[in-house]
């Protein structure tokens, strides 16, 4: 293509080939030996009937919502019995109420507050690490006896500082970090969903 439009299209594919690269190289972050134990805290949970709950504003709302699908209904479906899991972030009348009626920040540990109990599982997903309502709820998790796992990007934040278990992709990119978080959450439900034999 020749013209003034040109360096446009050559400029868009720069964009794309620096993006794309910053991307892998995000994904290629990702260690075995960082995720594994992260699947031996869903087996475990899987194995004493505990409940897990994942939390996580905006896009990380939805990655919370995609695993507790994948995990509750895909891997479950090959499984003996199904994994408790919910996402607390698809009750938007309950959402609501509690932010108005409390604040925002109570959004999710109010609802821990009437499930969850000593040895059940709090995943939290969040970019900054910083989510108000998510440091909330690990604060929250922590003084009852809930083992927290925490997916972050680079700056880790205060639920980096309060997390059992901490996987941090070094990007501050929101884009690429919750494409990398959901990766992580696909390979944690497919672990059982591809391999039930690791439960039993």
């Amino acid at each position: 293509m020749f013209g003034p439009e040109a360096w446009k299209l050559r400029a868009m594919t720069d964009w794309i080939s620096a993006y794309l690269a910053a991307q892998q190289k995000a994904l290629a972050s990702l260690k075995p030996e960082t995720l594994s134990p992260l699947i031996a805290t869903l087996q475990e949970a899987y194995k004493n009937d505990a409940q897990i709950f994942v939390i996580g504003n905006g896009g990380s709302a939805a990655n919370a919502s995609h695993f507790a699908v994948d995990l509750g209904k895909g891997a479950s479906d090959v499984l003996p019995r199904r994994f408790r899991v919910m996402s607390l972030t698809d009750n938007t009348a309950w959402i609501t109420a509690l932010g108005n009626d409390y604040s925002y920040e109570d959004i999710f540990v109010r609802q821990l507050m009437n499930y969850a109990r000593p040895g059940d599982v709090l995943i939290g997903i969040s970019v900054s690490g910083n989510s108000p309502n998510c440091v909330r709820a690990f604060d929250w998790a922590k003084a009852t006896g809930i083992k927290t796992m925490a997916l972050v990007g680079s700056k880790r934040g205060q639920m980096g500082e309060l997390a059992d278990q901490l996987v941090v992709i070094p990007d501050g990119h929101y884009g690429r970090v919750e494409d990398v978080q959901m990766n992580i959450l696909h390979l944690l439900a497919y672990a059982f969903w591809e391999k039930p034999e690791l439960v039993n």
